[in-house]
């Protein structure tokens, strides 16, 4: 009997030792939200958006002001976040080009540390990048590939399975979970909310119309944050009934701005400026703000090091750690944000720091056309409804507007929504050509070069319908650099 209990406890002191080390490995939890922007959930301020767990998740943790993405589209942003690379340097930075193979992911260095990896929801990233996660829920179409507007099966937020990944973790191994909503991407569809938004509860920029279809559009896309919030409150009580929210890190943000004219695909604040709350009871204090500037490409160096790994050589971020625990401490002077083909051609450039943008459109005779769920959606063709009437200010005709400005500059203190372009004020020359260095500064330093040639366009842009040129799955673009070389566009046969 003696012996019995002695092996008893020697094995009862194994298992916990093995626990304690667990534990001191941080679990990792990113939420990804679709489409959204950061200035449309209530942690920064908008009056009306119904988003109480997130308020709680700012007021439990940290909330960055400044923080930025590397792109405003889906795909290539997420392909960045998860290589730690700029999208050009990706081969992946148009949009539904999957990532090559050669490419390395943090996930897949966490997974080969020891820690069990998972996906839940919105994938968009290539085959190369699948066997990264031990478990893959991605959600699923109710309808074909090429179809337009589609729906999905579940409730359509893509969030269905988030609680069932965390539950079917082991118990035995150190986590990450990429977590990914397909809320608040378009199309909006009416009746998935018992609450829904007032017109007169919506908050507009000055860039679009103040339409009743705008205000319908806006609060449409409300309903799907808040769904998507209540999603979060669910995966934070989750983890704390598994009793490990003490040693979590959950990181909040979104892909890209809100689906809405000179908002996604550019590179204006409404585009790349993106909500950023982490929690981490263990390291971060309750109710912090930080604002220094970030970037999402920060985001694969600094898992790693939460993990206790040296972040890859080849990365193109810096570790943001430091700024965790001493919140006045500066990481970066600017972000760098590039705008590549996303249903339409462009190749667009930026840099921003706190107090300015500076903007390089390099295909200034396109006009910067929003992607075609939003040509074929409410707000556009309410502003192509006004534009004929001529109610439409200088600022409402942006996206319209062919030839472009081929340089951009906007004082983002004085001017947040970029309003007034100060390249060619003499007052800001010295300040424009600083921008101008810093910009080609970084373009050499990380390769960045203008392509050879344009890609067509995957849809027209007056109707936001397909071209003969769209095809899903799209090819690589190791595919379509192949076919170029021999002289081949690579087209949908059953569009000719």
């Amino acid at each position: 009997m003696y012996r019995f209990l002695l092996l008893l406890f020697l094995s009862l002191q194994i298992i916990s030792c093995k626990e304690s080390q667990h534990q001191a490995q941080p679990n990792i939890v990113l939420i990804i939200a679709d489409d959204v922007s950061w200035n449309d959930i209530s942690p920064y301020g908008h009056p009306s958006v119904r988003t109480p767990n997130l308020d709680k998740l700012a007021a439990d943790g940290m909330l960055f002001t400044e923080a930025f993405l590397t792109t405003s589209s889906c795909s290539p942003s997420r392909t960045s976040i998860i290589s730690g690379l700029y999208p050009h340097n990706t081969d992946a930075e148009q949009l539904s080009w999957p990532l090559p193979e050669d490419k390395r992911t943090f996930v897949q260095e966490l997974k080969n540390a020891g820690y069990w990896t998972g996906l839940a929801g919105k994938y968009h990233m290539g085959d190369a990048v699948i066997d990264d996660f031990d478990v893959l829920h991605e959600m699923q179409w109710l309808d074909a590939p090429l179809g337009l507007d589609r729906k999905l099966e579940g409730d359509g937020s893509g969030c269905d399975n988030w609680i069932k990944l965390l539950q079917e973790r082991p118990k035995d191994k150190p986590f990450f979970t990429w977590l990914a909503s397909f809320d608040a991407h378009r199309p909006f569809y009416e009746g998935i909310s018992d609450k829904p938004y007032n017109l007169d509860e919506v908050r507009i920029p000055p860039y679009i119309p103040e339409t009743d279809s705008v205000k319908k559009d806006f609060a449409l896309y409300y309903e799907e944050i808040t769904r998507m919030d209540n999603y979060i409150g669910k995966v934070v009580a989750e983890l704390e009934a598994q009793g490990v929210s003490e040693n979590t890190m959950i990181v909040f943000i979104s892909d890209n701005g809100r689906a809405f004219p000179r908002d996604k695909t550019t590179l204006y604040d409404g585009g790349i400026k993106t909500p950023w709350i982490i929690k981490w009871p263990a390291q971060i204090k309750k109710g912090s703000i930080n604002n220094n500037l970030i970037s999402s490409i920060d985001l694969a160096p600094t898992f790693m090091r939460v993990a206790g790994l040296e972040p890859l050589a080849e990365f193109d971020g810096v570790d943001f750690l430091p700024t965790l625990s001493a919140e006045k401490k500066e990481i970066r002077k600017e972000i760098y944000a590039e705008d590549h083909f996303h249903d339409f051609e462009d190749y667009t450039r930026a840099i921003r720091t706190k107090e300015f943008k500076y903007i390089k459109n390099y295909y200034p005779d396109l006009p910067n056309t929003p992607s075609a769920d939003i040509v074929r959606d409410l707000s556009w063709q309410s502003m192509i409804a006004e534009k004929k009437k001529g109610n439409l200010t200088e600022a409402q005709l942006w996206c319209f507007n062919a030839p472009r400005q081929e340089e951009e500059l906007y004082d983002i203190v004085a001017d947040p929504n970029e309003l007034h372009n100060l390249a060619i004020n003499a007052k800001y020359s010295s300040v424009l050509e600083e921008m101008r260095t810093k910009l080609n500064f970084i373009r050499e330093s990380t390769n960045d070069f203008l392509p050879p040639e344009r890609t067509q366009d995957d849809f027209f842009r007056e109707t936001g319908l397909p071209t003969k040129y769209r095809l899903r799955p799209r090819p690589s673009k190791a595919e379509y650099m192949k076919a170029r070389e021999q002289g081949i566009v690579l087209q949908n046969p059953e569009m000719d």
